[in-house]
């Protein structure tokens, strides 16, 4: 069977800085690093550390405990308004250039 996958887009792309709403990490707020669009999920800068455990290697014997960003899914995140510093859900309209682009629903600026 072959897998299908919807293609949609999302309401964050990385180098946003977003605000966690639900979840452990709620009200943090950091820079999406990536965006992993199969599993509907972003890795945020600071946001839902794990420990990683790496194995013992020639240049680390020892190994290590390694605390790294998680994934955490799409819907939890919200953009944060450059313009006011509130999380604020975004919309898309026409820019004077008759280009889709991204804005605020709360201050109406684009993002």
């Amino acid at each position: 069977m072959e897998k299908k996958t919807q293609s949609h887009k999302f309401h964050i792309k990385t180098g946003d800085t977003v605000k966690v709403i639900s979840g452990n990490s709620k009200g943090q707020t950091g820079v999406v690093q990536k965006v992993l669009v199969e599993k509907d999920r972003a890795v945020v800068e600071g946001v839902n550390m794990i420990t990683k455990h790496l194995k013992p290697t020639a240049a680390n014997p020892q190994g290590s405990l390694e605390k790294v960003e998680g994934s955490i899914h799409i819907s939890n995140l919200m953009v944060v308004d450059p313009a006011t510093g509130e999380a604020t859900r975004t919309g898309r309209r026409l820019n004077d250039k008759g280009k889709l682009q991204r804005f605020s629903k709360k201050s109406g600026n684009f993002i």
